[in-house]
Order: structure tokens, then C-alpha cells, then sequence
């Protein structure tokens, strides 16, 4: 992580307006969608996906976030809801406590894949896997979305496809207590590969 903000302050000193301009040029063409009222769901922690909402409402309300959350969120907001990272990154820099110029900036760009040695665009995260890999339990949803507390593991990353008895048990009507999911995961999922598939070959050398 040390050598990690090394190079990202050496890409800022050489790029001082990495915060606003792709690396990779190539994405000045990206189609992104940018639907506000769905970022407001991003920020608010209010996407229907439980280990997202989780990591947002975190972020809210104690300026941090676990890394592997972080990267989480960001490829959801870029990804499913294909909001240009310019937007995330605004966010975070605005509301994390360890806020830093140069890691914030290369960080959005590498989930969004148009950084230095960024992750490739079509790396992108399952929040509910995510959830239930690193999050198996529960307990980090949880302790941020307290409406799901009374879950069972087995649906607190897909609460969306708990039986009503299960939902009715544990106190959630999904839509009022919880909101339902802001898409599909394998929808969104193929909309931004067909949205990266719709930008311009790199140009030959």
C-alpha cells in the first residue's frame, strides 16, 4: 500500500489533473449515464445491494471504509449504474477522514479502467458474492443496515430474494424498510460491457 501512494503521487506530480482527465484517453468516449437520482442512492447507501449500502452508510457516518469495501462500492457505482467515476471520486475525497489527492484519484481510475496498470474494465465485482465472501455472516451489514438485522445469513446479501415470509419474519417489507435493488446484477452487468464494447478501438500505432 506504501509503494502504491508512492506511484500515485509520481502519476500526480506528471499528471497534475489526474482528479479530472482519463489517463486512458480513450474513455472521453465512455457512454456513461450518470442518472442522479441513482447516485443520491449511492451516496445515501440506499442501492438495495446490502454490502454496498453498508460500506456507504459507513462512510457517512465515520469518514472510513475497509479497502475491499471501497473497491466494492466504486465498481458498483462505475459498473452498474455506469456513474462516471469523476463523480465517486468527488465523494470520497469529500467525506474520507484519510481523503489523499493522488490515491483517491488513481484508485477511481483503476476500478474504472482507464488508470495507469488499471484493472481491466470487465472486472466487475458481484456485490452480493462480494458480500457473502467477505461478509459471510452478516455482522458488517448489519452493524450499518440495522433494518436487516433479523435476516438469516442465508438472504442478508440478497434480501431481494428472501420468501415474504422470510422478509415479513424479520420485520422488512423491501420498498419501505429496505429499498429494492436500484438493477439486476447481470443486467447491469452486460449493459456496461456493451457500454465499454461501444467505445472507439485504440488508436494504432
Amino acid at each position: 500500500e506504501l509503494v502504491w501512494r508512492e506511484f500515485s503521487w509520481h502519476l500526480l506530480f506528471h499528471t497534475p489533473d489526474m482528479a479530472s482527465v482519463n489517463l486512458n484517453r480513450r474513455f472521453d468516449a465512455f457512454p456513461w449515464h450518470n442518472d442522479a437520482r441513482q447516485l443520491q442512492a449511492w451516496r445515501r447507501g440506499m442501492t438495495g445491494f446490502p454490502i454496498v449500502d453498508a460500506g456507504m452508510r459507513e462512510l457517512w457516518q465515520t469518514g472510513w471504509m475497509h479497502n475491499r469495501v471501497r473497491m466494492v462500492v466504486a465498481s458498483f457505482v462505475i459498473k452498474h449504474l455506469l456513474i462516471d467515476w469523476r463523480q465517486g471520486e468527488i465523494w470520497f475525497r469529500d467525506t474520507l477522514v484519510d481523503a489523499d489527492a493522488a490515491s483517491n484519484s488513481a484508485s477511481w481510475q483503476w476500478v474504472a479502467g482507464c488508470g495507469a496498470d488499471a484493472a481491466p474494465y470487465f472486472r466487475i465485482f458481484n456485490p452480493i458474492k462480494q458480500g457473502e465472501t467477505f461478509d459471510p455472516d452478516g455482522t458488517y451489514v448489519k452493524m450499518y443496515c440495522p433494518e436487516l438485522s433479523s435476516l438469516p445469513a442465508r438472504y442478508i446479501h440478497r434480501p431481494f430474494e428472501a420468501p415474504l415470509s422470510v422478509l415479513k419474519a424479520a420485520g422488512v417489507t423491501l420498498g419501505k424498510t429496505y429499498p429494492r435493488p436500484l438493477v439486476e446484477h447481470d443486467v447491469a452487468r452486460n449493459r456496461a460491457l456493451d457500454a465499454y464494447r461501444e467505445m472507439p478501438a485504440p488508436a494504432q500505432p
